[in-house]
């Protein structure tokens, strides 16, 4: 559906077995008072969110329709993303590799895309240990004008070779709207990183897009923030958004951010968005990652996102945090046990 100036302001939730044509009486009716319609089809009821001027939709006779259960406000700021709207988790499937409600997505590979055996070795590794995404940049920010900023449109086409050779859906930032058609050539998924996750104009551009899209937390943005960047996302057409706590600036300097695990859960009560955490920027230090991992299955999470690289010591961005590819094996297989104590399955 196009995207609407509008927010859903009600909910229509049917009765459990109502039919398809019910459905679309409700949804004739609200579009015949110039309302739109979103219909999320839930495992226990279908819910349709009514879009338009509160006042307009209040004058219709919702729940006296054949088929209605009841009408209630969406009273949260971040409507499409909110649970409200979509009382059912949200699964993203990329190629049959899942992450959200059961799956649980274990996203790995370099920080950034330095040469093209670096990046194949790194896919390789994660790959044979199981991971289900790989995640590499191509276009990455730093803090610093002086240093790596990526290999750009050359380091897509190393992307580009390792899902080949290994199969795994590229994960990798889009940093500029310029860029779009070269990413989406390669990306399965798009992310938004923690520096742009308030860019509104990128926000748009990646929620015209027909792939998911990875959104950071900034390192200074409250949940609801993260949740109405999400908003901005899902509201020109794209909901098929993972939300990813990475860690948060306070006055704590052990750690490199602090991971705020307690907004973990609270994602899952408010969002029916997949919500993953990337250990490896919170923490710093390789060896605080992996409890951070197991920390993070624990809790909830339906993945995680770290880095690996075959010589750490030789890296370009962010060494002291990467796993060494000849460890990641033992990495994933204890992190995957943790998962497996939570009900959860690797996607």
């Amino acid at each position: 559906m196009a995207a609407s100036n509008a927010s859903p302001e009600l909910l229509v939730v049917m009765v459990n077995g109502a039919t398809p044509d019910q459905t679309e009486h409700v949804v004739a009716r609200l579009n015949a008072v110039g309302a739109d319609a979103r219909v999320s089809r839930g495992r226990e009821a279908t819910v349709i969110g009514a879009i338009g001027e509160r006042e307009v939709l209040a004058e219709l006779p919702l729940e006296g329709f054949p088929g209605v259960d009841r009408v209630v406000p969406i009273l949260k700021p971040y409507k499409l993303v909110s649970r409200e709207f979509a009382p059912d988790p949200t699964v993203i499937d990329v190629d049959g590799r899942k992450v959200g409600d059961g799956w649980f997505g274990l996203i790995a590979g370099p920080c950034t895309v330095e040469y093209r055996e670096q990046t194949l070795e790194t896919a390789r590794a994660v790959a044979a240990a199981g991971a289900t995404w790989l995640r590499g940049g191509a276009f990455k920010p730093r803090t610093s004008p002086y240093t790596f900023q990526g290999l750009g449109l050359d380091g897509l086409q190393v992307l580009k070779e390792a899902r080949e050779e290994t199969g795994l859906p590229i994960v990798t930032e889009l940093l500029d709207p310029r860029h779009t058609e070269d990413v989406l050539e390669v990306a399965d998924v798009v992310q938004i990183g923690a520096r742009n996750m308030q860019n509104f104009l990128l926000l748009a551009e990646v929620g015209r897009i027909d792939k998911p899209v990875l959104l950071k937390r900034g390192p200074s943005a409250s949940v609801e923030e993260l949740l109405m960047a999400a908003e901005y996302v899902a509201k020109e057409g794209n909901e098929r958004i993972i939300l990813c706590e990475r860690g948060i600036k306070t006055f704590e300097r052990s750690l490199r951010y602090t991971l705020d695990l307690g907004a973990v859960a609270v994602l899952k009560e408010e969002t029916h968005l997949p919500v993953i955490v990337d250990p490896s920027h919170a923490a710093g230090r390789r060896a605080l990652v992996l409890p951070l991992a197991k920390a993070a299955a624990a809790v909830g999470a339906d993945g995680i996102i770290v880095e690996a690289h075959p010589r750490p010591e030789e890296a370009l961005c962010d060494g002291p945090q990467l796993i060494p590819t000849a460890d990641f094996a033992e990495f994933a297989r204890e992190v995957t046990e943790v998962v497996a104590l939570t009900g959860k399955t690797i996607g």
